[in-house]
């Protein structure tokens, strides 16, 4: 195998491994829609507790998207620094 070729498939590696990265983003987006409709359900069923449901769901809607951006900072690492 020559030096090209071998270049060749650390890059596509480098790549694939990004991909993989981001499949972090499946468990947040998951995780939003879960959320989500938990507190819509609460909502409906208690309208007096709106603020309350309303702000944990902010909170919760913030935790789950913190996991999808460490996956996209990983999958950018992987391509432009390693």
């Amino acid at each position: 195998m020559d030096l090209a070729a071998a270049e060749a498939i650390a890059e596509g590696l480098k790549l694939l491994g990004a991909g993989l990265a981001m499949t972090g983003a499946i468990g947040a987006g998951a995780g939003v829609g879960i959320v989500v409709g938990g507190a819509v359900q609460g909502i409906a069923r208690n309208p007096d507790a709106a603020g309350t449901i309303t702000g944990n769901m902010i909170l919760g809607v913030a935790l789950a998207e913190a996991v999808a951006i460490y996956a996209l900072v990983v999958a950018l690492i992987l391509i432009f620094v390693a």
